[in-house]
């Protein structure tokens, strides 16, 4: 079943409480924000919210007031989410980098929560919600380190049939299981990308050719080193070890694959260099810990000893070759 399915309301509890659980219940979706009724003695709001795998998905309801973060005290790290907003009833004028955007019903804005900004809400709104964690858009080459709020139509298209399809998740999202759930999750957030990719929205564009041309870098610049590994090159490069393995088994192969076979053909070019090292010292210094593993996956891969190239190139072998 969906992680979470609840419901809370500001109903009837004291203007200081229904500030104070609106806070709470904000804080919770996607980080902390300054709530301010406007001039409204209270303040009437209802959310609905689920989770389907890491997309939180929230139907909100809101009498008049202005939300947002300030620069002062706000860390990236405390908001690592992007917020795309189907507005369904009401306006609401939405601030963000000096830059304002009036929003109808039948509009969609899509924005970086990290950024601050402003929503200001002068009557009854109503609008649903879905919160995508960075890292999914990381995962699908997406940077968005530069990522400028963009107004799009919900009205017809592909944001239309992204909104219905929001909608038909939300309600189904109890009966499924924690496998189609995953599923579900990657076919909305690649479905909600289409409208972003029609408007041609301003994201950094690291698309998989790129990110696959970025790995080949970092790889080559640490072949060197033995405890080069997938977590490492990761984290480097800001992206999922699930789309790193992607970008290379597209291409045929692991990515310890492409590691391994980059140090082979530097160690075979040194041993017919004749740099005057033993074999065992060019295999550790390309990152090999192992003499006998070095000769085994060195036949292997070029169908001939390490040692027999040496002789041929006048080095004297350190390692004996199986």
């Amino acid at each position: 079943m969906s992680d979470t399915l609840g419901s809370l309301t500001t109903s009837g509890l004291s203007p200081s409480k229904q500030i104070k659980l609106w806070s709470e219940a904000l804080t919770d979706l996607c980080g902390r924000f300054d709530i301010d009724p406007l001039d409204a003695s209270t303040f009437d709001g209802l959310i609905n919210y689920t989770s389907v795998s890491r997309l939180k998905l929230c139907q909100i309801e809101a009498s008049q007031h202005r939300i947002g973060h300030t620069a002062p005290r706000i860390r990236n790290s405390d908001h690592p989410y992007v917020k795309i907003l189907f507005q369904t009833q009401g306006v609401s004028y939405f601030e963000q980098n000096g830059r304002r955007i009036d929003i109808n019903p039948g509009d969609c804005l899509v924005y970086d929560v990290s950024c601050p900004h402003s929503i200001v809400s002068p009557a009854f709104t109503r609008h649903d919600v879905v919160i995508v964690p960075k890292e999914l858009l990381h995962e699908r080459g997406l940077g968005v380190g530069n990522l400028s709020a963009c107004k799009l139509s919900a009205r017809g298209g592909t944001g239309r049939i992204a909104h219905d399809f929001v909608h038909a998740v939300f309600n189904e999202a109890d009966k499924l299981s924690p496998n189609n759930a995953t599923g579900v999750a990657d076919a909305l957030i690649d479905l909600l990308l289409l409208p972003l990719r029609d408007a041609d929205m301003t994201l950094d564009r690291v698309g998989p050719e790129a990110m696959y041309v970025r790995a080949q870098g970092f790889i080559r610049e640490h072949l060197r080193d033995p405890e080069l590994s997938i977590d490492q090159i990761s984290n480097a490069l800001q992206c999922t070890k699930r789309y790193l393995h992607m970008l290379f088994s597209d291409r045929g192969m692991t990515v310890s694959d492409y590691i391994w076979q980059a140090r082979l053909h530097h160690c075979r070019q040194e041993l017919e260099n004749a740099s005057g090292k033993t074999i065992t010292d060019v295999a550790f210094s390309w990152g090999f810990s192992s003499s006998s593993h070095f000769s085994r996956v060195f036949r292997k891969y070029f169908g001939i000893v390490p040692s027999a190239i040496h002789r041929a190139h006048g080095g004297a072998s350190s390692v004996v070759s199986p």
